[in-house]
Order: structure tokens, then sequence, then C-alpha cells
């Protein structure tokens, strides 16, 4: 029973044959969601609105949080603009489907005729995944040449024109005020349904033959382009994809929220993602997953520290910042005592199969 078992989750034949890499991505990518779907389902069962608002704003996160990985963790490059995807999907979202008699009051002048046009969720999304990609291939060519230091702060440089575009076009994306009257179209278990095909899309690209060389160049550069992979047009792609990734998360941001504005995509989430990476493990998607799980939790118990608890008919003072602190501290330690993060570069149906594997043996 234990073999069968095994050999179900590791992917391999009744003959003992490694299954197609995209069978293994497959079955990795949905073991890997079932922590994900079984607490949203649980939570959309019991817990009230409120907390089913926050899980899904958790899954979004986990979300971007995938897509960073996508990228940073097949290529070992830590890049910081992810969060410019998740504006541009955002904003495009907020352009392109905002009803016509909201756009009169939020972006009357908008160039190209963009204040008269209304589009259905479907083509929305599509165009607004367009304009990631277009985005995405031009700042692609530049950043994935990169490596090392250079490719952060360029990331980084990427980041902040984006931010800037969006606060100093006001006639398309209103400036520093929030950009209201967005149709609200999706809910929790939408939101967990996204999650799973983007975790899904992450694991068949890290098994991938492109996913494979990408991570072998990650390890030598020099020895990667000795049997001639080509890293930089590896890196172009997984940059492409993890885009398009963060575009998506964008896209729901918007279509669950209703509202937002150009700071929602700055430091705060780069900042907050990235330690949830950290903290997980960039090298893998489980680590993305878990990362972003746990420190969601711990974070929203240090915002309810923050704000001051009553115990004992004592209440604590307010400690502003306490959350900020915090996510300083899980970067500075995990890089400290266990750069690798929780689960380094096991994915959760390797670990399983190597513990069913052992317990055969015992």
């Amino acid at each position: 029973m234990a073999a069968n078992l095994t050999d179900a989750i590791s992917g391999r034949s009744s003959l003992g044959k490694p299954a197609p890499w995209w069978q293994r991505g497959l079955t990795g990518g949905l073991l890997t969601a079932v922590p994900m779907v079984v607490v949203g389902l649980v939570i959309l069962a019991v817990a009230p609105t409120w907390v089913q608002h926050l899980t899904a704003a958790t899954v979004i996160n986990l979300i971007i949080v995938v897509g960073l990985q996508v990228y940073t963790g097949n290529s070992g490059i830590v890049h910081l603009g992810h969060s410019a995807f998740v504006g541009l999907g955002a904003y495009g979202m907020a352009i392109l489907t905002t009803p016509l008699a909201m756009k009169k009051l939020s972006i009357p002048n908008a160039p190209f005729g963009l204040s008269q046009i209304e589009l259905h969720w479907f083509p929305g999304i599509l165009a607004s995944l367009l304009v990631v990609a277009v985005v995405a291939l031009m700042s692609g060519r530049v950043i994935s040449r990169l490596s090392g230091i250079a490719a952060t702060i360029v990331s980084l440089a990427f980041l902040i024109v984006v931010h800037s575009v969006f606060l100093h076009w006001p006639a398309l994306f209103k400036g520093n005020q929030g950009f209201f009257g967005i149709p609200k179209l999706i809910d929790l278990p939408m939101v967990l349904a996204a999650g799973v095909v983007v975790i899904v899309i992450a694991r068949l690209f890290r098994e991938s033959p492109n996913g494979l060389q990408l991570r072998a160049s990650a390890q030598d550069y020099k020895a990667a382009e000795a049997v001639a992979i080509d890293a930089n047009s590896l890196r172009w792609q997984a940059w492409i994809l993890s885009a398009l990734i963060c575009g998506f998360a964008g896209i729901l941001f918007a279509l669950f929220n209703g509202t937002i504005s150009p700071r929602l995509f700055y430091f705060q989430q780069v900042f907050l993602t990235l330690a949830m990476l950290i903290l997980g493990g960039m090298g893998s998607v489980t680590g993305a997953v878990a990362g972003a799980m746990i420190l969601s939790v711990v974070l929203e118990l240090i915002r309810t520290v923050e704000s001051g608890i009553t115990i004992g008919g004592v209440t604590t003072p307010t400690i502003l910042g306490l959350s900020g602190v915090a996510l300083g501290a899980v970067i500075v330690l995990c890089m400290s005592l266990r750069p690798q993060g929780i689960c380094g570069r096991h994915e959760v149906d390797e670990l399983l199969v190597s513990f069913f594997t052992r317990n055969r043996r015992l």
C-alpha cells in the first residue's frame, strides 16, 4: 500500500519508470495547493465575512509570491519589480471594465478614448494580461541579461518608474487618489480556484525541461553555457511567466476589492511578498505557498497586538509599526539563520515520497 502511494505521489509508473515532467508537475502542484484549499473551504464554511475577506487577500498575496518564485526561485536572482506587474494588471482591469458612468467621475479625460470604453470582464482580463505581457517582453530583454545585485537594482528602478507613471499620469491612473467603481465580480471560492491554477502552472514550469535548465544555470552559469544552455533566454521566459502571474494577481485584487491606489503596489507589498518567499524558501513552490500562509497568519496576530489587546482586565498600549518591525525581523533572521527558508528546495511531493520510502525501509 505504501509503495503504491509513493509511486502515485512521485509520478512513477507501475514499472517504476519516472513519469513525464508534466505529470510530476501536475501531481505536485495539486498536492501543494491542498492545504490552501482545505483552509479556505473551512473558513468559507464557518468564518464570518471579514475573515473570508482576509483569506482572499492572503490567497492573492500567495499568488504574487508564487509569481515571484517562478523567476527568483528558478533563476537564483532576486528581483524587486514584481509589484509593478501587479499594479499594471489591476489598473488595466480597472480602466477597461469600470462602468462608463463611474469613469465620468474618475477619469473623464482619459487618453486614447478609454473613458468611453467598457469591456466585459473576460476580454478585460485578456487585454490587461496583454498589456502586462508587452511590458514584460520589453523590460525582460534588459533584466534577463543581468545577474546578481545589478539585476536587483535595475528591477527596483523598473518598479519606481512604473509607480511614478501611476502617480504622475492622473488623467489615466488618477494619481495618488483611489480608483473606485471597479465591478466586484469574484469571491473567495473563485480566488481559491485561481490560486490552484497558478500553483500548478508554477510547478509545471519548475518541472519542465526549461525550468530544469534554468535552475542548473543558477547553480553554475559558466557550466550551463558550456553545455549550450541559453540562460538569458530561459530567464526571459521565466520573467514573462512571472509577470503574467503577478499581473493576474493584480486583476484578482481589483475585481475583489473594487478600488485600488498606487501605494498598494509599491514598497510595502514588495517587502511583504519578498519576506513570505524568504520565509518559505525561494527554491520551491511549496516554500512560496507555506511562507505566504504562515506569515499572513503571524502578521494578522501581530496587528491585533499592535492595536492593543485586553488580558485579565488590563489593556496593552498601542504599538504602532510593530508589524513593520516583525516583517523586517523575518527577513533578517531568515537570511541569517536559515537562508534556504523552511522548505529549502524541497517540494511537498518530494518530502512525502522521502517520508514513505524511509518508513517502508523501517
